[in-house]
């Protein structure tokens, strides 16, 4: 039996891994794969290709990068690629229907929440952020909306304590891949029966603005702390030192919370064992933090070259 013509969309590293399995299984032959154009990073704004792209030119596979995937000029040569199967994995648009329709087996998704929750860009960093316990992968049959077509197949996974958004990231990067590639073939050979996603629990995870981390001390510890860990890399979760000429920006990168009552923002305690913050409901000890400009300290290190008193305020 010929290999299965899959074209791949995918542009994020998450997208990656899926690729990856793809690319290693005899069952498919990659066609082509598509990703968004190259975009200016950095201090120079130097253009720079997408994950994607650079793991498909490492396999030495075609690789489209239009503008917008509805430009008439990419749909011809998508038509001419006589793709099977169509598969997407944190591409960054929404398809068309005139792709939607083209591939005989239509269009699968790769996404990371258990569908119908979390319907939106940053499933990831909202399952941590809402205190979820756990998370997963949906494989889904892609319609109109936005997450909103047919299941097929779906994996749990537990939120652990000490996760974060970048290692939650990656083991359900991981888990998304083998379960595409579980997937497929059975949905190819009708083994695999889609069902529409529930009525009941349906939510949205809109994308993470950099505002979304700057961290009010009015709210519980608890909260604050998923803050500190569903934002991690980006935008982190910050707060602001009182100084001259302006406030001193400090990113949290790690923390946890501790039952020290005091006024929300208020540095309770400053010593070897962390930076402990009221909160609208106990307190969090930050851990390991970074001032603009400088390097990740942990908070002995910080203390040392920054001393902080009880009773200032954080804002």
């Amino acid at each position: 039996m010929a290999p299965l013509r899959i074209v791949f969309m995918g542009t994020a590293e998450l997208s990656c891994n899926s690729l990856r399995a793809l690319m290693e299984s005899p069952e498919f032959q990659l066609a082509a794969v598509v990703t968004q154009p190259d975009r200016p990073k950095g201090r120079e704004l130097k253009l720079q290709p997408s994950p994607v792209k650079e793991l498909a030119l490492q396999a030495n596979l075609p690789v489209l990068q239009p503008e917008r995937a509805r430009d008439e000029t990419f749909l011809v040569a998508l038509r001419d690629l006589r793709p099977d199967l169509v598969v997407v994995a944190a591409y960054g648009q929404i398809l068309p229907r005139s792709i939607l329709d083209l591939p005989r087996f239509g269009c699968l998704n790769v996404h990371t929440s258990l569908l119908p929750r979390y319907r939106g860009a940053a499933p990831i960093q909202w399952a941590i952020l809402n205190s979820d316990a756990e998370t997963g992968v949906t494989i889904m049959k892609m319609d109109a909306g936005l997450d909103t077509g047919n299941i097929l197949t779906q994996a749990a996974t537990p939120i652990h304590p000490e996760d974060t958004s970048e290692t939650l990231h990656g083991r359900l990067a991981a888990l998304g891949a083998e379960l595409l590639v579980r997937t497929i073939p059975d949905y190819v050979a009708g083994k695999v029966v889609s069902r529409p996603q529930p009525t009941e629990g349906v939510s949205h995870a809109p994308k993470i603005k950099k505002q979304d981390g700057h961290v009010d001390w009015n709210q519980p510890a608890h909260s604050i702390w998923n803050r500190v860990r569903g934002l991690v890399p980006w935008p982190g979760a910050f707060t602001f030192l009182p100084g001259q000429p302006q406030p001193h920006l400090l990113k949290i990168w790690q923390a946890e919370p501790a039952q020290s009552p005091g006024l929300p923002g208020e540095v309770l305690q400053a010593d070897k064992t962390g930076i402990v913050v009221g909160c609208g409901h106990d307190a969090l000890r930050i851990l390991v933090l970074q001032r603009e400009g400088g390097r990740r300290l942990t908070a002995q290190e910080f203390l040392a070259g920054h001393p902080l008193l009880p009773g200032q305020k954080l804002g």
